[in-house]
């Protein structure tokens, strides 16, 4: 169940930020029980001296302000504090059938996790083991199945020490089924910035919003995803510095802003106005609307040509810099208005009118999110994100670059260092030398691949570094049912959630002390590290005492699976490894020496350090050297919607203001004026009336493919909101089940949720009750 008895829909007329921000940290404080012990924490919160958030990777500034942390980075703080356990007495009181039955809020909500847990499948409860019992059960059982049959996943909080030996681990047992969450979110960035600037990152800082001239938003969230930022978008306002947004729904923080951490506004009741045009796209429409931006930009330019004018494209730098101009243009050309207008959904004007704006830019940003890398085309979106750039000169340039906004903390970091299913993305042949292993050379298995073996019964083992696999993924119904076929499942966690409800023949729960909290080692007290969306790398420093003195440590955990399954396979000295943090990180720098040189040193410093991006000195490490324009081969986002089929919609998954990825922190997403429940379906008033909906109304949800497999959720109330025509909206991950594995993105396999065809019919009224 998704909601509470006390349900609400009154619109929000408020800012972003402002009381209402101060009233949810209060309230998320107060009911985690430790005011004193979570509110000293959040001083130290994205500090040089203190920890790094457990929440959403956007940068940590040198100089930071006095709070620097957001209303959801307060919450997952207070989350983590909490002063609620899991205890082995827990587990004698309820069944995992029993649990099954808990919404996600409450399993979470329950508290931390105190003591390693196996379940024992005769009694359907997890029941207490001791750490080397653990260990050894795990390592004998991973023995009995084939390296390529096991899978090894990280959630985006891991610090990099914890996920380079968490990949040494899989590698030296002899595998590179090394999944991770940015394989259901950015991986379509990191499949398509190679191809067209040469690096699998964003190429802006932080100190770059403060020279921009023009910024341009695509498809992300900042109010509820990375706030913090709202504050680099109140300078640019209050600069006059246009922000221009395209996105299907209007978000709050996108709109107007009021910054908690101002007296005066908070007093006043003054807001700031963040973008200065706002565009409702269809769900899918982005390719179309950047074409016709293009299309728009290559008519002023010839106008302002024949008029011996300055030009409006950047052909110095297209000539020296870059390839594949010409087919760009001649596409954006062939293109009619009339097809553009109808598959973005924004009228021609719109259009033309964010176009003027950019091309009067000397210096822009373009910040995106999942709206463009979760799509069929995700690759292509950001390929046609760079293409925009492209064309001005907008990379290796103060002010100006590409954006995307990671999700958890450090998602991008553990890419960095070596999490990959890829294995030419890793310098195998260095680790070999360095840590005495031939590591696997084949491919292993992303996130999409990893599922389809769960499902077909050729994963035989799935090991978790943290996360909620099985509710974060697409295929919600397939998925929970193979699960319980695999020899063995091993999850390491701070918190209960719902894929621990769901075990292998052996299985076992690992609870593991959070980044917040104090990490003693025989040798003193530790740091970790993490990068940032920015691609700065910092130190995090624990400051809480641990809810329990039986957690372990991360690094300890890994450590301890790792010599009970490899043993004495490799030369990695895993105690000490363990005993000094640093000795992790010497061996990190010496993995990846032209990026991590003198890390030890380098990240405690206040904004940490940077790593090395060779697109922001127009260096192009592209199979042609320079950077490439490349065309789209369609307008189409959406090609697995039935054709001719008026009662089909576009379904886009959600976040609410109470959330963060598969935490649901509550059931009030302020913002959008909902309170009490999560089973929503906001739909516009022009759809409702197509559809013969009515405001109120329970519905079922149901995918509107025909491969054989059916697809349904039930219990959603009809809300009218404002979203385009052809487009719904609800919550993510309560719509999971309706994803098909195969919606993914082309190239990138990144569930393709932000626009998912759908069919919507009323339910009875009997079961509606």
């Amino acid at each position: 169940m998704s909601q509470t008895d006390d349900t609400d829909f009154t619109p929000y007329e408020g800012p972003a930020g402002g009381w209402g921000s101060l009233k949810s940290v209060t309230n998320i404080l107060v009911e985690e029980g430790d005011i004193a012990r979570a509110g000293a924490a959040l001083l130290k919160q994205n500090k040089p001296d203190g920890y790094a958030c457990v929440s959403c990777a956007w940068a940590k500034p040198a100089d930071p302000l006095p709070a620097e942390f957001c209303e959801n980075g307060a919450k997952a703080t207070a989350w983590e504090l909490t002063t609620r356990t899991v205890t082995p007495a827990f587990f004698e009181t309820h069944t995992v059938s029993e649990l099954r039955t808990w919404a996600d809020h409450d399993l979470e909500d329950a508290g931390r996790l105190t003591e390693p847990m196996r379940y024992d499948r005769a009694s359907d409860r997890y029941v207490p083991v001791s750490w080397d019992d653990a260990f050894a059960d795990i390592g004998r059982t991973l023995a009995t199945v084939d390296p390529k049959a096991a899978v090894f996943y990280v959630s985006g909080r891991a610090s990099l020490e914890t996920s380079y030996m968490w990949s040494l681990f899989a590698r030296a047992f002899g595998s590179n089924n090394l999944p991770d969450s940015s394989n259901m979110c950015h991986e379509s960035t990191s499949v398509a910035l190679p191809q067209t600037i040469g690096i699998p990152v964003g190429t802006v800082t932080l100190d770059d919003f403060g020279k921009t001239d023009c910024i341009l938003f695509f498809g992300q969230n900042v109010g509820v995803n990375s706030p913090r930022m709202l504050h680099q978008l109140q300078e640019a306002a209050r600069r006059k510095v246009p922000i221009i947004t395209f996105n299907p729904l209007k978000e709050r923080g996108l709109e107007r802003f009021t910054n908690p951490q101002s007296p005066a506004e908070m007093v006043t009741g003054h807001d700031t106005r963040i973008s200065s045009q706002y565009h409702q796209l269809k769900a899918g429409g982005d390719i179309a609307a950047i074409l016709g931006m293009i299309k728009a930009l290559l008519a002023a330019d010839e106008a302002a040509k024949a008029d011996k004018l300055m030009p409006v494209l950047d052909h110095a730098f297209m000539a020296e810099h870059t390839v594949g101009f010409d087919d760009l243009a001649a596409k954006a050309r062939s293109v009619s208005w009339e097809r553009i207008e109808a598959v973005s959904g924004l009228s021609r004007s719109a259009i033309e009118r964010a176009a003027a704006v950019y091309g009067r830019s000397k210096a822009t940003i373009l910040v995106y999110g999942m709206g463009l890398t979760q799509h069929r085309t995700g690759v292509e979106n950001v390929q046609m994100a760079c293409n925009l750039l492209l064309l001005k000169g907008n990379i290796g340039r103060p002010g100006a670059g590409i954006c995307p906004v990671r999700g958890h903390s450090n998602v991008q970091g553990q890419r960095t260092v070596g999490v990959s299913e890829k294995p030419d993305l890793v310098p195998l042949d260095r680790i070999a030398e360095q840590h005495g292993f031939e590591p696997p050379r084949e491919k292993g298995r992303n996130t999409v691949e990893a599922c389809e073996g769960i499902i077909d019964g050729s994963v035989k083992a799935f090991l978790g570094l943290g996360g909620n696999f099985l509710r974060a993924v697409p295929e919600t119904g397939l998925m929970e049912a193979a699960w319980e076929r695999m020899e063995l499942t091993v999850q390491v966690a701070t918190k209960l959630n719902r894929n621990h409800l769901f075990n292998g023949r052996v299985a076992y729960l690992l609870p593991c002390r959070g980044r917040i909290e104090i990490d003693m080692q025989r040798t003193g007290r530790q740091w970790v590290s993490v990068e940032s969306s920015t691609a700065h790398i910092h130190a995090s420093h624990g400051l809480a005492e641990p809810i329990a003195d039986t957690l372990r440590s991360e690094p300890a955990i890994v450590a301890g699976l790792a010599k009970a399954t490899v043993g004495g396979r490799t030369t990695i000295p895993w105690d000490e490894w363990v005993a000094d943090y640093s000795k992790i990180r010497d061996a990190i720098e010496a993995t990846y020496p032209d990026i991590f040189r003198d890390f030890n040193t380098r990240a405690p410093q206040p904004g940490g350090f940077h790593r090395p991006l060779a697109a922001r000195d127009r260096v192009w490490k592209t199979e042609t050297g320079k950077a490439t324009f490349i065309t789209p081969k369609s307008l189409d986002e959406n090609p697995d919607a039935p054709a001719d089929a008026p009662d089909v919609i576009q379904l886009i998954t959600v976040r609410s203001n109470d959330q963060f990825n598969t935490t649901i922190y509550g059931y009030h997403d302020r913002f959008r004026g909902i309170s009490g429940t999560r089973m929503v379906i906001l739909i516009g008033g022009f759809e409702m009336a197509r559809l013969g909906l009515a405001d109120g109304d329970m519905v079922t949800l149901a995918t509107a493919v025909d491969d054989g497999v059916e697809r349904s959720v039930s219990g959603f109330r009809v809300v009218r909101y404002d979203v385009p025509m052809g487009c719904a909206a609800a919550y993510y991950p309560e719509c999971n089940p309706l994803i098909p594995l195969w919606h993914h993105a082309e190239e990138s396999k990144v569930p393709a949720a932000k626009s998912v065809p759908v069919r919507i019919t009323r339910m009875e009224a009997e079961k509606a009750a």
